[in-house]
């Protein structure tokens, strides 16, 4: 471990990107000194709150300030050019998922990075939350025994009516592709991290809010590579038994030999073994900020990996994977059969 600091800027001032603010000011050995967005005034009053500098354009906040790193936290139809714009400074990247709109695009991004010799790290952070942390620690200890599959019941409950999402992310409402490019694209990382390697998928994607321009429902079933399974089954508009429902975003069931592993709607882990009765399983965790506190836990994770050179997770190259396997979902969907990926 070095006593070096890490400079940190991002680009994004929208609804989430508040998350990527507050965490990277908690960090230790961080220092977040610049924020920007092309609202120029969204970008003052973030970086007031947080004590950065604001600005309206990234060249300029770049030319300005000294940079260790600079975070992306914007919508994906600018990662491309953002990218770039930063790798060519030297400087690595952490760019927000999704990485681009579809696939040729997701790896120019990740060959921008690469060609400039930069890293490049995806900011995934549903595989930080504690709950799967945990899943795949007790995984790895053999609590489970041999996996036969997992399902994941999705109900967020924030997808209703004409005035879905305005209030949020409101471009949510014109991406022709929805629930498995903006939001399924997490369960693909996250059942490929506590599953292993993807090699199948059948879908079935429909919309049910006509204000939704792309489907905000459907079933995902996926084939790993030790022959389980797995559904993903979700829709955003229904929720789901929880004080707040996009905590965990659903309900999950993960099966082995030895017995059951289940997550609920309060961020509870339960466990039944084969035979016996379900009880709650304990760990430490902290029900703050956004998904159990996994933006934080991601930066953590990537600043790491910047200080230290401590492995990372979700290095773009790799994670072009995850956009590979969201290919063959839509292709699935749309030929009505299974693909091998």
């Amino acid at each position: 471990m070095t006593d070096r600091r890490l400079r940190v800027a991002v680009v994004g001032a929208g609804f989430f990107a508040q998350f990527h603010h507050e965490a990277w000011s908690r960090l230790d050995r961080v220092d977040l000194v610049g924020i920007c967005d092309l609202d120029r005034n969204r970008a003052a009053a973030a970086a007031a709150v947080s004590g950065a500098q604001g600005f309206g354009d990234v060249r300029d906040m770049l030319d300005t300030i000294p940079v260790d790193v600079v975070d992306i936290a914007t919508p994906p139809e600018t990662h491309l050019t953002l990218v770039s714009t930063v790798a060519e400074r030297g400087l690595p990247v952490i760019c927000q998922k999704p990485l681009a709109p579809a696939l040729a695009e997701a790896q120019a991004v990740a060959a921008s990075a690469s060609a400039a010799g930069v890293t490049l790290a995806v900011h995934e952070n549903f595989r930080f939350q504690p709950w799967f942390r945990e899943a795949r620690r007790l995984i790895d200890a053999g609590h489970l025994g041999d996996l036969h599959g997992i399902a994941f019941r999705m109900r967020p409950g924030d997808g209703q009516g004409p005035d879905a999402y305005l209030d949020r992310q409101p471009y949510f409402q014109t991406m022709e592709r929805f629930l498995v490019h903006e939001t399924g694209i997490h369960f693909v990382d996250t059942f490929r991290f506590l599953m292993g390697e993807v090699t199948s998928v059948y879908a079935d994607l429909r919309q049910i809010n006509p204000a939704i321009a792309g489907e905000d429902a459907g079933t995902i079933v996926f084939r790993f590579a030790g022959g389980q399974s797995g559904v993903y089954d979700a829709n955003r508009l229904n929720d789901h038994v929880s004080d707040n429902p996009r905590r965990t975003m659903g309900e999950m069931w993960l099966e082995g030999s030895n017995g059951v592993l289940r997550l609920d709607g309060g961020g509870r882990l339960w466990w039944k073994p084969h035979g016996g009765d379900e009880a709650e399983h304990p760990y430490a965790w902290e029900d703050r900020s956004f998904g159990g506190d996994c933006v934080y836990a991601t930066q953590a994770h990537i600043a790491a990996h910047l200080l230290d050179g401590a492995p990372l997770e979700t290095g773009a190259e790799a994670y072009l994977r995850n956009v590979e396997i969201e290919e063959a979902i839509y292709r699935s969907a749309a030929e009505r059969r299974a693909i091998d990926v």
